[in-house]
């Protein structure tokens, strides 16, 4: 059944219990009024008559003449209003004892007159007592008539008022009650939930209603599902993409309240995420001296806010044992309020870079420039003293001889070191390195270099212990760079190693490769440094407080050997000397 005929029904069956009611009611007071009218018609008259006649009688007992005319006026009337029974009996013996009254009268016996006229007397008020006794009755029979019309009235006001509860009770309820489960469904979906459907359990408008509602509620769980997948692979993405950033990485909202803090960020801090995310920025710095010195240059006004935080100076920050460098970075967020048709501002994202690798190369540069300035001033002073003694004519020739020599060393070392600054200009350029690979016997490359190298062994009283397998096979190798690399490691070994301690090379062969290897007595080097002395401008200062040569020597060496195919390395320990090796394919 519809909703709308349902509610018409109930209308319409309220409108009927109150129109029976209503006819009821005024068919009980119409019947009421009609007893009293014929109660008051019939009976009263009647007594009203018997009064009058009473008092007619009265009169004839003083003058029989003066009442008689009244008397029986009264009677004709009473006689034309019999209600009761025995009425008419009476009325009709009054009328015959009225009649022998006037022949008494007539005939003048006066004396028989006062009995007719008591018989007369007495008749009246029997007809005055009957009337009054069946208007008592009547009244009575009123009374419990009225009193039976209210109980009646009374049990169909209790019967209307029960039946028109029930609708009243029924009919909103089976109205409004589709409409609450509606309304929870809606809260539910309202509130993600789009599993609270709702029971079809008519075919009314509200069961179209729940049929078009589920179907949504089906088409937006799809939706939700579709959505959520889309966005949690989105939330993933970025948080992996966050999480992965070697940057701390710190998101306030416009309260300046932390949203989100990456691991390096906490790991900066100190802190878990749990005591980051969630809490006011202010609050952290209470207890963290980073997030203070992170927060100083956004307590500045707008106009110098970004000033502020360009003039920030490098944060440090010590990392396992290590002191660490960072530079702040603040971008505000912006975001367009569709609703005022502006941008607002949501919030800021705080980072922290790590510029230790720019700062340490910033370092090893001024150290380079520096060194470099000392190697080159050392030279170029001893050429120009050599240079002023070549000037004295005095100087024997034998010494003059000996302080051009020393003149040409010193010019050959400023020439291998511009040599090494221009092979690493042109490794930052992307040049390239240039070889001329053909079939070379390494014994004369070692013999080369040695003999390069023989003056200084000289000098340091170091003599030179030279290893080789028989019938070393060809490599395919650059003489030129190669020559360098050994020449190299040969100066670098000599340059450390202590007075009257010997230089070992070994040249065997290692499966398709030849392997050369230099070895010293020297001080030896750390674990940990093995690879660094490969890095450009790497400098180990030794204990003696030396610092070497423009730290590109051994970088310069591994580019040649790696280019050519091979491979160069250290093995080594502190105290124990070091031994640098490197390889070469074999030409064949």
């Amino acid at each position: 059944m519809n909703v709308k005929t349902l509610i018409t029904l109930g209308f319409l069956a309220m409108l009927t219990l109150l129109l029976a009611l209503g006819g009821y009611a005024y068919y009980t007071v119409q019947r009421l009024e009609r007893g009293s009218r014929n109660v008051l018609q019939d009976n009263f008259y009647s007594v009203e008559l018997g009064q009058k006649m009473l008092q007619a009688l009265d009169q004839m007992a003083a003058a029989p003449e003066a009442g008689l005319p009244q008397f029986r006026q009264s009677l004709t009337r009473e006689a034309g209003n019999i209600t009761e029974a025995g009425e008419r009996e009476l009325v009709d013996s009054l009328t015959q004892n009225q009649a022998d009254f006037q022949r008494l009268l007539d005939a003048g016996a006066s004396a028989a007159l006062a009995p007719k006229l008591a018989l007369l007397r007495r008749q009246t008020y029997r007809m005055v007592a009957l009337n009054t006794a069946a208007l008592t009755r009547k009244n009575e029979q009123a009374a419990r008539r009225a009193t039976e019309a209210r109980y009646y009235l009374l049990a169909f006001v209790v019967v209307s008022l029960l039946v028109g509860l029930l609708f009243v009770l029924s009919v909103p309820e089976a109205a409004v009650g589709p409409l609450r489960t509606l309304i929870a469904s809606l809260e539910h979906a309202t509130e993600s939930d789009f599993t609270a459907t709702i029971p079809v359990e008519s075919a009314n408008e509200y069961g179209r209603v729940a049929l078009a509602f589920n179907r949504m509620l089906v088409q937006l769980q799809e939706f939700r599902n579709s959505t959520i997948a889309e966005v949690l692979t989105e939330r993933n993405r970025a948080a992996s993409i966050v999480s992965s950033l070697d940057e701390g990485l710190l998101l306030l909202d416009e309260n300046r309240r932390i949203i989100l803090a990456n691991p390096v960020a906490c790991a900066l801090l100190s802190l878990p995420a749990a005591r980051v995310v969630g809490r006011l920025a202010a609050e952290v710095a209470r207890d963290n001296d980073l997030m203070r010195e992170m927060l100083l240059p956004l307590e500045s006004d707008a106009a110098r806010r970004e000033q502020a935080i360009a003039d920030a100076p490098l944060l440090r920050i010590a990392q396992q044992g290590e002191e660490a460098f960072y530079r702040l970075a603040v971008q505000q967020l912006v975001s367009f309020n569709q609703a005022r048709d502006k941008n607002e501002f949501v919030g800021q994202i705080l980072t922290l870079r790590n510029v230790s690798d720019f700062k340490k190369l910033d370092q090893v540069k001024s150290n380079f420039l520096a060194t470099v300035s000392h190697e080159l001033k050392t030279p170029l002073s001893s050429i120009t003293i050599n240079a002023k003694l070549l000037l004295d004519e005095r100087l024997p020739a034998g010494e003059r001889q000996q302080v051009a020599g020393y003149i040409r060393q010193e010019a050959q070392r400023l020439q291998r070191m511009v040599a090494e600054l221009l092979d690493v200009a042109r490794l930052d350029a992307g040049a390239g390195i240039q070889l001329n690979l053909r079939p070379t016997d390494l014994a004369d490359v070692i013999s080369f270099a040695t003999a390069t190298v023989q003056p200084q062994l000289d000098d340091k009283q170091l003599h030179l212990e030279l290893h080789r397998t028989v019938n070393l096979p060809s490599v395919l190798a650059d003489v030129e760079k190669t020559t360098w690399v050994l020449i190299n490691l040969l100066a670098n070994a000599i340059r450390y190693s202590p007075g009257g301690e010997a230089l070992t090379v070994r040249v065997t062969v290692a499966g398709r490769f030849v392997r050369v290897s230099v070895q010293d007595r020297g001080p030896g080097i750390a674990s940990e440094h093995h690879e660094k002395i490969f890095q450009r401008f790497a400098q180990l200062p030794d204990k003696a407080g030396y610092r070497g040569g423009s730290g590109l020597g051994l970088s310069i060496a591994r580019e040649f050997i790696t280019t050519q195919g091979g491979r160069l390395w250290v093995e080594s320990e502190l105290g124990s000397g070091s031994t640098f090796y490197f390889t070469l394919p074999m030409a064949s």
